[in-house]
């Protein structure tokens, strides 16, 4: 029985993410725990990596800097749609909009700021540039199939 974390387990844990001191953002202690498989795209890559060697039934919190999580703010991800464009509803600060590319796949952004003619999408992750706080404690790990 494998006791510690390894890179494509399937693992039944609790986490919470949150900014550097503050109130959690997202957080599954006071719920059910996730299971989830290691490269499956349930987590980000940048957290998966902290998982790995963790050993199970122990409560760990990691301290990230943004390159070691979410990443730097990108200010070139950071684009100016026109006020028009927002037939279906008024733009809100903070609200997420999702839209369709010309290939079919789906981009969301976050209202950033509200202009007289435009409207700044801001596409980085909400958590860019922050330094978080990840708090995770393994409970099962799988046995892999044959």
């Amino acid at each position: 029985m494998n006791t510690h974390v390894q890179p494509g387990d399937t693992l039944t844990l609790h986490f919470a993410i949150r900014i550097h001191g503050g109130q959690d953002i997202d957080s599954s202690f006071d719920d059910a725990p996730i299971t989830l498989t290691l490269g499956d795209g349930t987590l980000e890559p940048a957290l998966e990596s902290w998982l790995i060697d963790l050993p199970l039934n122990e409560r760990h919190v990691f301290i990230l800097e943004p390159q070691q999580a979410f990443g730097m703010h990108d200010a070139q991800l950071v684009q100016d749609v026109p006020i028009d464009e927002f037939h279906d509803a008024p733009p809100v600060v903070g609200n997420l909009i999702e839209f369709e590319l010309p290939d079919g796949s789906h981009l969301s952004g976050h209202v950033a700021v509200i202009h007289e003619h435009d409207v700044s999408i801001d596409f980085n992750h909400l958590l860019a540039g922050k330094t978080i706080e990840f708090e995770v404690e393994i409970l099962t790990i799988h046995p892999r199939l044959p």
